[in-house]
């Protein structure tokens, strides 16, 4: 979910807490990480993959990627581009192709660019021209054009099915390890993490990149502390217009009290959707699409029409209930993101509300950005690549950390429930006060495209 409002503008700091020296590894690994050099241009249909086998011997990797979601994929890619093979391990028996869809900002989009799969999205996606603000008995607040804000902003939505599929057919036959998800993990007396499976598969890799999402086993392992429940919930879905959807290419908010909604089509036939509500608890998991329907439509009953016609047209199992949560990574109180020769990517280390849109976002740049540094780090002196990984770290988390921040006191003001404040966010912020142009500073980054080194 995209939401772009309100927002404290949090300056970078100058010195990351991400310093701390990690365990240098060993001097002579100069053979380690060679790529594959054949890659996949199949369909997803066609998608090869080795699956766990109980009984198998040990076996030993290189880099051990965690996790086959955007992040997971997306670094795999990444370091695939730059010359370094890795293996993913995904617990799932395929690519996790439901769900519903994400909206990718300008960064995001760079990113993509940078590892070649921007363009093959692109011609799948609409690009949303602008925002329109609305109260939930239909009257508009406020309306922006993302071009007018910044010539060189790019939004568009994506299926995360379809992301996957296009990041995974870029990789080598054999890349991602399906049915293997992780059991135990641990440090060995040679530097190297071992890693069981559920089935009893072993391996032993010298870097592991923990890719494995907002519960993450391994940042527990590290020592990271559960992501904490913000205090609302989140219906999304994806709604089905087999004849052509009627919506012009816009970010739709629709606010109340308590609660806000919102859609934007993602393609002529498809139109994401959320609805966001207070909650002082997440509550019983529902299992039931039936019921999660019926409950995000009684939240909407009064509310425009439009937006009761979007859920209505929704299959049952595109719609998600998820209670929304983040972690702050604390300055020199959190772990930092790497142990030794292990690391965090995207939700992994640092899950963060969608009020800003740029979980995935940031996942992505984490991806190219880790990508650079070990790959640097292995082609010149693989004893570095503790420091690399450290140096990781300290890049990122002054980026991380107040986009986290900001992301969950947006979602808090958006939350209002006090019928005087809404007035206010009503009568005075939205229709005199907020610009668009300096909210979405968070999405510059620049990204140069990834390339092997030649010889």
């Amino acid at each position: 979910m995209a939401t772009v409002s309100m927002s404290l503008v949090f300056q970078n700091p100058l010195i990351s807490p991400y310093h701390s020296k990690t365990r240098p590894l060993p001097r002579n690994q100069s053979n380690w990480f060679q790529a594959p050099t054949s890659t996949r241009t199949k369909p997803t249909s066609s998608f090869s993959s080795i699956r766990a086998q109980s009984g198998t011997a040990a076996r030993k990797e290189d880099i051990v990627i965690v996790g086959a979601g955007i992040a997971g994929l997306a670094t795999a890619l990444s370091l695939h581009r730059l010359g370094v093979g890795s293996l993913v391990l995904e617990q799932a028996e395929s690519l996790r192709t439901g769900g519903t869809s994400l909206t990718l900002f300008k960064n995001g989009w760079r990113v993509l660019d940078a590892i070649g799969v921007g363009n093959d999205l692109r011609t799948q996606f609409l690009e949303i021209q602008g925002m329109v603000v609305k109260t939930e008995d239909g009257r508009e607040l406020r309306s922006f054009k993302f071009k007018d804000e910044d010539e060189s902003q790019e939004v568009r939505p994506v299926e995360r099915g379809i992301l996957l599929e296009t990041l995974a057919n870029q990789l080598p036959a054999g890349a991602v390890r399906f049915s293997s998800k992780l059991e135990k993990i641990q440090k060995t007396e040679n530097g190297e993490t071992w890693l069981e499976l559920v089935d009893g598969t072993q391996l032993s890799a010298k870097i592991v990149i923990g890719c494995d999402g907002i519960r993450s086993p391994i940042a527990k392992w590290m020592g990271f502390p559960e992501p904490k429940y913000v205090g609302h919930c989140a219906f999304r879905g994806l709604a089905y217009y087999p004849g052509g959807q009627p919506f012009e290419p816009k970010l739709n908010q629709i606010y109340g009290r308590g609660q806000r909604a919102g859609f934007l089509p993602v393609s002529p036939t498809k139109v994401y959707w959320f609805v966001c509500f207070n909650r002082q608890s997440p509550g019983p998991k529902i299992t039931d699409p039936s019921v999660l329907k019926k409950q995000a439509t009684e939240l909407v009953r009064d509310w425009p029409s439009d937006l009761v016609n979007i859920i209505d047209n929704t299959p049952d199992d595109l719609i998600i209930r998820t209670p929304l949560v983040d972690r702050w990574l604390w300055p020199n109180i959190s772990p930092p993101v790497s142990a030794g020769s292990v690391v965090l990517v995207g939700d992994a280390w640092h899950p963060m509300t969608p009020n800003l849109g740029q979980g995935a976002c940031c996942a992505l740049e984490d991806a190219v950005v880790l990508a650079r540094k070990l790959a640097g780090a292995i082609k010149s002196r693989p004893d570095t690549i503790g420091d690399a990984l450290s140096s990781y770290g300290s890049e990122r988390w002054p980026r991380i950390f107040p986009l986290t921040v900001r992301a969950n006191l947006v979602g808090s003001l958006l939350q209002w429930e006090n019928p005087v404040v809404c007035s206010v966010r009503n009568n005075v912020i939205f229709p005199k006060l907020v610009r668009l142009g300096p909210l979405l500073e968070h999405t510059n980054f620049e990204c140069e495209p990834l390339q092997a080194p030649v010889g």
